[in-house]
């Protein structure tokens, strides 16, 4: 019986040791300390793109998050891996990944963003002022190149789904339609 226990705890500790150290799809799913790689969307934080922004004007894609969020983790792991999504998001956008469950201040417009305690989770103030205060995660917001809101996306979205609402803003399909 120790044979097999002992033999299990082998395989589990290889396993493990496969799992963390092999090349693929390994995946961090937090903030803007994500490497770039051929391979993944360049993130910035809020300040990095409107920073950039003023030097050469592009559209922002804000990704709110959490990180006790398991379809924010999913969205990590498949549709924003997807090749044609990155290309796509960091050809034509800012992207931004933010917490909106942050600690640290965000100055935009001579206006302090803070974190707001509140029960067990609080709130960034920026993400509740983007999404209206109807929280919900994940959510995508589109701006403008003149960091004006076009539209709040929420929920999962596979990469075919993602690429057409990501066309519908890149060529500014919503400057046709009546809203």
């Amino acid at each position: 019986m120790k044979k097999i226990l002992l033999a299990v705890a082998a395989m589990a500790t290889i396993g493990l040791f496969a799992a963390f150290t092999l090349p693929g799809n390994q995946i961090q799913t937090t903030g803007p300390e994500v490497k770039e790689t051929a391979e993944s969307i360049k993130w910035y934080t809020w300040e990095e793109a409107i920073e950039l922004n003023k030097t050469e004007p592009r559209k922002l894609f804000i990704d709110l998050y959490t990180d006790w969020c398991g379809w924010c983790k999913r969205m990590d792991a498949t549709t924003f891996t997807d090749p044609a999504v990155v290309q796509h998001i960091n050809d034509n956008y800012y992207p931004i990944k933010f917490d909106a469950e942050q600690k640290e201040e965000v100055i935009y417009n001579g206006h302090t963003f803070k974190y707001i305690a509140s029960g067990r989770r609080g709130v960034h103030e920026l993400a509740y002022s983007l999404l209206d205060g109807k929280l919900s995660y994940p959510s995508y917001v589109y701006m403008t190149k003149d960091v004006e809101r076009l539209y709040v996306s929420k929920g999962y979205k596979p990469a075919d789904q993602l690429i057409k609402e990501l066309n519908y803003f890149t060529e500014e399909k919503y400057l046709e339609t009546d809203q």
